[in-house]
């Protein structure tokens, strides 16, 4: 492609990022000169976590000590952030509380949700998973199926209606493929599990920071997600669980720790859980990281996920029609879906020598990543990242795969 093409590109990058309704929050990130496309994975530290950290770990845990269990809200964080979740995945307030990992959130969801179908309907035992998952939910639903006395039911998100039935106790799901980007309809796979008799599992954790996403408005059971990636909670930060409201005093989990306790200063030897999303909690929360993922949360005053969702599509619109421009024809192919309804906030490429390109698109300073075999991955963040930003990317990756695109030399890098 001539240069011309390519400065048109940038000029028209430069338009976009002029009309954009969210290029304010660029400021509110510590960012450098790297085009950073790996949120999916890890978010970029938002400016104000450093300091409320430090403010945590200098006044409430070197001068209060014990009593910031009380003096400085600790024992109430994960309800407290929970709430500032819930709008960010479409739930009304008392239905979110964050604690613990994904990996453990969606054990007890997946258990606590086969329960649920059992104890209307003993003769439901089957599980059923998305069989793309990301590797932990296959795990952990196998895991669940086996203590609950369940068969597990690997199918791909399309074709799950079709193996619903009187047998189908719980069904786990992904929002958002990790690989392809794939957007999974949520509300009508969510229809089709309760329609069946069934409790329905959703993990968001590709899509809640990215996109709406609408947990009461579809009727869903249960879902989770984590917080270190379109959230930018940091890395390993708490994950979060949602429970209907009116599913709250049947959800039986398969971790009843004090924290879930209705009274856990008893020290009572008999376990009663708590009649809300408390009963969601196990054990003591991680202080540090859940008050810097309550710090990282600022960032979403005043952001309209609408303005979110219509950025993230013009953000990798725009970089498909890059790449078509730098990179060599048939060099790439783009595994995630053309529309929009079916497309998160990624775009990941096939590409047979996806491993060697993507360590040499780090070292020219554009950062995403390789997921085996042959799949470029980039994440696209609408708070943090530009249309200039996403030019550049496509410009170094067509450098890099032989075509019109130049990898930037070094000291170079647009800004």
């Amino acid at each position: 492609m001539s240069e011309p093409r390519g400065a048109d590109l940038r000029v028209r990058a430069a338009a976009l990022d002029a009309a954009d309704r969210l290029a304010a929050k660029r400021k509110e990130f510590v960012l450098d000169d790297t085009v950073y496309l790996d949120g999916n994975s890890l978010g970029a530290l938002p400016a104000n976590v450093a300091g409320r950290v430090a403010d945590v770990v200098t006044r409430e845990w070197g001068g209060l000590r014990i009593r910031s269990w009380e003096e400085s809200g600790w024992w109430t964080a994960p309800e407290r952030v929970g709430e500032r979740i819930a709008p960010l995945v479409g739930a009304a307030p008392g239905q979110v509380v964050v604690s613990d990992s994904t990996s453990v959130n969606v054990f007890k969801a997946v258990v606590a949700a086969v329960r649920m179908a059992q104890s209307e309907d003993a003769a439901r035992d089957e599980v059923v998973v998305d069989a793309t998952t990301f590797p932990t939910d296959g795990y952990i639903a196998e895991s669940a199926a086996r203590l609950t006395g369940c068969r597990l039911v690997p199918a791909a998100p399309a074709d799950v209606p079709g193996l619903l039935g009187p047998r189908t106790a719980a069904v786990l799901l992904n929002h958002a493929d990790y690989q392809s980007g794939r957007l999974h309809d949520m509300a009508g796979l969510t229809a089709a599990v309760r329609a069946a008799g069934a409790r329905v599992v959703w993990d968001l954790c590709h899509t809640a920071g990215a996109l709406p996403v609408a947990l009461d408005e579809h009727g869903v059971d249960l879902a989770v997600g984590c917080t270190y990636k379109y959230l930018n909670g940091g890395p390993g930060s708490p994950s979060y669980l949602y429970v209907r409201r009116d599913l709250q005093t049947r959800f039986d989990s398969p971790l009843p720790g004090w924290n879930s306790h209705t009274d856990p200063f008893g020290m009572r030897p008999d376990y009663a859980p708590a009649a809300d999303v408390v009963r969601g909690r196990v054990g003591t929360p991680d202080i540090l990281s859940l008050l810097a993922l309550e710090a990282a949360l600022d960032v979403w005053d005043g952001v309209s996920l609408a303005d979110v969702r219509a950025k993230s599509l013009a953000l990798t619109d725009f970089f498909l029609e890059c790449v078509a421009a730098y990179a060599p024809k048939g060099r790439v192919e783009s595994v995630t879906p053309a529309a929009h309804a079916e497309r998160g906030s990624q775009i990941a490429l096939r590409c047979p020598d996806a491993r060697e390109v993507m360590e040499r698109l780090v070292a020219a300073g554009v950062v995403g990543d390789f997921r085996a075999p042959d799949v470029l991955r980039f994440g696209f963040t609408p708070l943090y990242l530009s249309f200039a930003d996403t030019e550049r990317a496509a410009r170094v990756l067509g450098g890099i795969l032989g075509g019109s695109g130049e990898p930037d030399p070094e000291g170079a890098r647009d800004t």
